[in-house]
């Protein structure tokens, strides 16, 4: 009797000892739970206490996101390297291309001419430069977008258009701050259309700071000192004659030549940029938004078991992190930035065209400095209101495939780099 209960006893012992081991399996292999698109806002703040917190202000995050951003804007602008170099002849009023603009196969013509004079080479005058300056633009634009945004936008309580836009455009204000003498340069390159007037990168600089636009107070000067003869009243000579001391002394402060040329067409970049970025910004990410909704989050997004591992990681068994929404297809992603394209452009196309005309002043004519109104006066009395829409059709060309591109190689090189 005693030897039956000691069994029975034993038996039950193993029984539960095999039933409780399953139970802790069971639970060990659910204990990490799979993280759908749809569930990702409500299981996102279980981590938030785990999870290394990502320091967007760390050089290390600030590097790796310069990094991405400059690839990103080479990748896009070698895409429509050709494209740009017409839309600046276009702009810019070329008489050799003139005759082009207007239509659709006006850009094609324009595009086969210069293959035939210069070779792929022409299509692509100026990319180098382009290059040298779309580098640090684009990191520094993506960078300081994604400083500012922490700033602003500290949670997604704050997740407001006025917000975006507002990163979106000290963004792009800061990048072109640094940078647009590269862009002034650039667009001298590409202007160039003469076979046997080629320049180096060198001597375009040299020209462009040497440049000695008319001065005012010259002219006012000369008039002066020839109407003093007829004067026949002593104190209106005594006044003429201080008013041509004055000019002549106005003439001699004047600043006449230097790196203030490398500015031309700065203010209007300035007003250009703030529709430009901020709206290229705010489109980019209200498309993501739209396209990250629970009905179609699973055509649209990647999977998360097929992305990298995280550099804010919680932990290894889930290698992305929870609290960033997951990124968007190939297709998705393209799309998203080329609307963005498309708004920002219809947005600042107008200011974009005033910057060109400033730009090649000194190319076009006797290197007079004209100002963003004074141009805007002779565009319109040149060719009316649609002066300031020439070549809007090839500006869509452009830019929409080159903000999809450029919104795409960095959102994929963020994912490469671990941010």
């Amino acid at each position: 009797m005693p030897t039956v209960l000691t069994r029975n006893a034993g038996s039950s012992r193993s029984d539960y000892s095999r039933e409780m081991g399953g139970l802790l399996e069971s639970e060990t292999r659910s204990e990490v739970p799979k993280i759908s698109p749809e569930s990702r806002e409500t299981i996102a703040p279980k981590w938030a206490g785990s999870r290394k917190k990502l320091n967007k202000q760390s050089l290390d995050y600030v590097l790796r996101s310069g990094l991405a951003g400059g690839l990103a804007g080479c990748a896009a602008k070698t895409v429509v390297g050709p494209l740009d170099r017409v839309k600046i002849l276009f702009q810019a009023s070329n008489p050799q291309f003139a005759k082009y603009t207007g239509s659709w196969f006006g850009v094609v013509t324009a595009m086969r001419d210069i293959n035939r004079q210069d070779g792929i080479q022409g299509l692509f005058r100026g990319h180098s430069a382009t290059l040298l300056r779309i580098f640090p633009y684009a990191a520094i634009k993506f960078l300081a977008y994604e400083q500012i945004r922490s700033v602003v936008i500290k949670d997604r309580s704050q997740e407001t258009p006025l917000r975006r836009l507002l990163s979106g455009s000290l963004a792009g204000i800061t990048s072109v701050f640094f940078t647009y003498p590269l862009e002034v340069i650039r667009v001298r390159l590409a202007f160039e259309t003469k076979h046997d007037s080629r320049s180096s990168l060198r001597s375009i600089c040299q020209q462009i700071y040497h440049e000695h636009p008319p001065t005012p107070a010259q002219s006012i000067s000369s008039s002066i000192v020839s109407s003093t003869s007829t004067i026949s009243s002593p104190p209106l000579r005594a006044a003429a004659s201080t008013l041509a001391s004055t000019a002549s002394t106005l003439e001699t402060v004047t600043p006449r030549a230097g790196l203030a040329n490398f500015y031309r067409g700065f203010s209007p970049t300035l007003w250009g940029m703030l529709p430009y970025a901020g709206m290229s910004f705010l489109t980019h990410d209200t498309a993501g938004d739209w396209l990250r909704h629970p009905r179609i989050a699973s055509y649209t997004t990647i999977p998360e078991s097929q992305l990298p591992p995280s550099s804010a990681s919680p932990s290894p068994a889930t290698p992305y992190d929870p609290c960033k929404p997951l990124p968007l297809r190939s297709w998705a992603e393209l799309f998203s930035g080329g609307i963005a394209g498309l708004v920002s452009q219809t947005a600042s196309y107008p200011l974009e065209v005033i910057r060109r005309r400033m730009q090649v002043g000194g190319a076009v004519g006797d290197g007079h400095k004209l100002g963003m109104s004074e141009t805007a006066r002779r565009i319109f009395a040149e060719k009316g209101f649609r002066g300031f829409w020439v070549g809007l059709g090839i500006g869509y060309f452009k830019v929409v495939p080159m903000v999809a591109v450029s919104f795409f190689v960095y959102e994929r090189a963020k994912l490469a780099l671990g941010i």
